[in-house]
């Protein structure tokens, strides 16, 4: 390369992480002030490695945002996008469809299990809860229970950014600011055993979490309750993952009061927990599936609800009836993001990553457990290659470490330095790892974990 190229490429290079330029863009939940004082700004992706403007490489512990299931530079994926892109980019949404979004709902009905036949294909996570949200009133409309409207959703769940999908997320933090959100929305305490919000120890409490659903469903009247929504596991609460009997028993309870069963699969979809599907994991079927993220594996916006056969055929009549489904967005069914996520749904198939997705976190998990001896390590739980870990003062108590301490922001911040992008908050760090990974790139990703645990552990202790 000629001095004058090496010197245009130190030129763009800190053009992108110069104060100056950096100004005119917001990231999402991050205080720009602070980030432009030590920018991140990646500029390639490679098998489950990213690497910065600087050169400097990281291992993507969480998939991006646990999105990238098949991997970065996944070259099927890309290829099926360039093909398409020679055919058609855009077809007219309210006149048409295109072959790629037919045979991508057709492949979604081969691979959701049970009845969940019918799939309305969006482009992001948001969108697929809040129009699950407005299917399930639709649909109580239009078989006879207008009044059916409220929604109950879990405290500490997250389910999007758009108004509908916050107001059934349960987290203060997230929400506050845009208060008042929309009415109906009611919140339950979540299934978090290792400190169970009720005071009770599993398998002694009889499931209280699950079954005072029920309860509540009494007290607001079924008659207007539409929907319960709930994530299979709650990624913001720090990888809650309820015990086995948690789903089926709201199973149950939707199916005695006539309340749809929203399963929020943004995140557990497409071989994370080590099934194509969470609801598979947790043998439960729900009445709609929200699905994203791991659909096209972040190479074009795509996600999806799909529902069951009984719903979909309360929305086919007459034109003149006005009973189809009453909502749109323009990127729906996009033949570009439709041929990325036919292509990442092959490579899960027939690389039969479900199954890599369960050996690869059973080793993840093993080498987690290891840590236990540096005695701030309180609970590892999840499924497949979604493991979170809950950091605690005194493991024997449970005692936490006191909320300036923020020993999970530490460790994942302390990690990001060594090159490791993990999921961290106050008192839990996340891994979600792209499904392809090895077990020698899990043993770096644990390596780099653990030195930055021990860093924080003495810094606290100092």
């Amino acid at each position: 390369m000629s001095s004058e190229r090496m010197e245009e490429g130190l030129v763009d290079k800190s053009k992108y992480l110069s104060e100056s330029y950096l100004r005119h863009i917001f990231l999402d939940l991050v205080q720009m002030q602070e980030f432009i004082k030590h920018p991140l700004v990646m500029a390639k992706a490679n098998g489950v490695w990213y690497e910065d403007v600087t050169g400097k490489k990281y291992l993507d512990g969480l998939s991006g945002i646990f999105v990238v299931n098949v991997g970065h530079n996944n070259q099927r994926v890309i290829a099926a996008m360039k093909e398409q892109m020679d055919r058609i980019c855009f077809a007219p949404p309210l006149h048409s469809t295109n072959p790629r979004a037919i045979e991508l709902a057709n492949l979604i009905s081969e691979i959701t299990p049970g009845d969940l036949d019918t799939v309305k294909l969006l482009s992001g996570g948001s969108e697929a809860t809040e129009a699950a949200m407005k299917l399930a009133r639709q649909y109580h409309r239009q078989t006879g229970n207008p009044n059916k409207y409220k929604v109950i959703a879990r405290y500490e769940g997250y389910h999007g950014a758009t108004m509908g999908a916050l107001s059934a997320t349960g987290l203060k933090r997230r929400k506050v600011m845009f208060e008042p959100t929309l009415t109906g929305f009611i919140h339950v305490l979540p299934p978090k055993c290792f400190r169970c919000p009720y005071g009770k120890r599993y398998p002694d409490c009889e499931i209280l979490c699950a079954t005072i659903i029920g309860d509540i469903i009494d007290f607001e009247g079924a008659e207007s309750v539409s929907a319960l929504i709930v994530e299979p596991i709650s990624n913001t609460g720090g990888i809650i993952t309820p015990p086995p009997e948690y789903h089926p028993i709201l199973r149950k309870i939707c199916d005695e009061a006539n309340v749809l069963l929203i399963f929020d699969e943004i995140i557990t979809g497409f071989g994370r927990t080590g099934q194509m599907f969470a609801a598979q994991t947790f043998n439960t079927l729900p009445d709609i599936l929200c699905m994203g993220k791991g659909m096209a594996s972040g190479y074009a916006p795509l996600a999806a609800i799909a529902f069951r056969d009984h719903m979909a055929r309360a929305f086919w009549g007459r034109e003149e009836e006005q009973v189809e489904f009453s909502h749109g967005h323009t990127f729906g069914g996009n033949p570009i993001s439709s041929a990325a996520g036919i292509a990442c749904i092959k490579e899960i198939r027939e690389r039969d990553l479900c199954r890599r997705a369960r050996e690869m976190g059973s080793y993840l998990w093993k080498r987690l457990e290891e840590l236990k001896d540096l005695d701030v390590i309180g609970e590892i739980r999840g499924r497949g290659l979604l493991i979170g870990v809950e950091f605690v003062k005194d493991p024997e108590t449970k005692e936490p470490f006191s909320k300036d301490v923020k020993f999970g922001i530490q460790v994942g911040k302390t990690a990001l330095s060594k090159g490791l992008i993990i999921r961290y908050d106050p008192n839990w760090v996340a891994f979600a790892p792209p499904l392809i990974v090895t077990k020698e790139e899990i043993d770096m990703m644990v390596d780099i974990f653990t030195e930055s645990v021990k860093e924080v552990h003495n810094r606290v202790k100092a």
